[in-house]
C-alpha cells in the first residue's frame, strides 16, 4: 500500500482478511460502501480519491465558516470567472512569497 500500511494492517483496520484487501487493491473486487467507510474513519483514507482518483484535500470540518462560504461561492459562478478567481489568487499568492522573509 502508498500509505505505508502493510496489506495485513490494513486488512486488519478495515476488518477484512488481507486476500480480501488484495483483491480490492489490485482491482479485481469491488469494495462495498461499508468497507470503504469503515477505511475512511479507521485509517483517513481519502475515500474520494479510491473511487475516481481526484484527492480530497479538506474535510468539511476543516474549513472555518468564511472558508466555507467562500467556497459555495467560488461554485456558484462560471467557470470562466473560477479562472479568473484562480489566476488572480495565484498571482497573490506568489507575491506573497516574494516579500517573506
Amino acid at each position: 500500500m502508498r500509505c505505508g500500511l502493510t496489506q495485513e494492517q490494513a486488512a486488519k483496520a478495515a476488518g477484512v482478511v488481507k486476500r480480501t484487501q488484495a483483491n480490492y487493491e489490485a482491482g479485481s473486487s469491488d469494495a462495498p460502501a461499508m468497507y470503504l467507510s469503515i477505511v475512511a474513519r479507521e485509517l483517513s483514507f481519502d475515500v474520494m480519491y479510491i473511487l475516481n482518483g481526484v484527492r480530497t484535500t479538506l474535510s468539511s470540518g476543516e474549513l472555518s465558516e468564511v472558508e466555507d462560504q467562500m467556497i459555495q461561492q467560488y461554485r456558484a459562478i462560471p467557470e470562466h470567472d473560477q479562472h479568473a478567481i484562480r489566476r488572480f489568487l495565484k498571482a497573490m499568492a506568489d507575491d506573497a512569497k516574494t516579500h517573506i522573509r
